[in-house]
């Protein structure tokens, strides 16, 4: 029984390189923002909201296939595992998982090192009996648990369609490094959700709510920015856009400029023209076909894949 979990300190971020690149990018004629400074308090919040929206289906969709097929899954995957939660959050996933996988083991992977430490410390007040345990890191950078993990078969869990925000090598290059590290524990495996290709209009829309608070979401990364580079950017100079990019299958958010606007960034001007963009995430669709070919070129072997009823959504295990 562990109620104080152990969490391992591996995230090694060089602030100033990271804020000089922030800048550099924003300076850029073509500026960008990169989306892990959605996430700070208020986006975190802003994007919990994001998932109950009507017109955001991947969230109750994938939720859906996983209680539609928990037993299969979990017959596939097998019991007794070591449940390695990548982007852990708040561990609510996972943890509705812990009845049917019944983990020998859980570990959360999470850049937030102080809400991963709160998540930790309820989750291991719920389940006393499974041993839980923590890593601070960006996972998205290369993951490497061989000083984590012990001999058993691994789990690795990575919900939510977290996987479009990867450039397509990138995706591979991540599914390989999970591949290499399955090979490593027989029996293990990728436990993954993917968002499919669909109806431009019905993408495009689960980016761009009637309610507004996808554009809140975007553009309150501006305000984060304000505090970090910094800048003095006036979030409601500018308009929240989302676009479906047919020949690379994503989704593209940018903030555009609603009129002229000057900007200091770092004690230096930058002027944004009306209708200037600024490119602030990317999400990658993919059919069935197309994702379980990826999975095959990282190393995966046996694959095998739940939907729903409107092939909205994929899930896949992959070993």
């Amino acid at each position: 029984m562990n109620l104080t979990p152990p969490i391992v300190q591996r995230l090694r971020v060089d602030e100033d390189a990271e804020r000089r690149a922030l800048i550099a990018a924003l300076r850029a004629p073509a500026a960008s923002i990169s989306p892990k400074y959605f996430y700070d308090a208020s986006g975190c919040a802003l994007f919990a909201a994001i998932c109950e929206l009507p017109e955001y289906y991947p969230t109750r969709t994938e939720r859906a296939i996983f209680d539609a097929y928990r037993d299969d899954i979990a017959q596939v995957i097998g019991t007794g595992t070591q449940l390695v939660d990548l982007g852990a959050g708040d561990c609510r996933k996972a943890a509705d998982w812990f009845a049917a996988l019944r983990p020998a083991r859980y570990i959360g992977v999470d850049i937030a090192a102080q809400a991963l430490g709160d998540a930790l410390a309820a989750l291991a007040t719920e389940h006393p009996t499974v041993d839980v345990s923590g890593i601070v890191a960006d996972f998205t950078q290369g993951l490497d648990l061989d000083a984590d993990l012990d001999r058993r078969a691994a789990t690795f869990f990575y919900p939510g369609s977290s996987i479009g925000n990867f450039p397509h090598t990138a995706a591979r290059e991540f599914l390989a490094g999970i591949a290499r590290q399955c090979a490593r524990l027989p029996g293990s495996g990728l436990l993954i959700g993917v968002d499919t290709k669909k109806d431009a209009r019905r993408l495009v829309a689960a980016y761009d709510d009637a309610q507004g608070v996808t554009a809140a979401f975007n553009r309150n990364v501006l305000r984060h920015v304000n505090r970090i580079a910094p800048a003095d950017f006036d979030a409601d100079a500018f308009v929240h856009r989302a676009t479906w990019d047919e020949d690379e299958g994503r989704i593209r958010m940018w903030l555009e400029a609603a009129r002229e606007v000057k900007v200091d960034i770092d004690g230096a001007p930058r002027r944004f023209a009306a209708g200037e963009r600024i490119h602030t995430e990317d999400s990658y669709k993919y059919t069935p076909s197309q994702f379980e070919a990826m999975l095959r070129a990282a190393g995966f072997t046996k694959m095998t894949l739940w939907q729903d009823p409107a092939r909205d959504f994929a899930v896949f295990h992959a070993r």
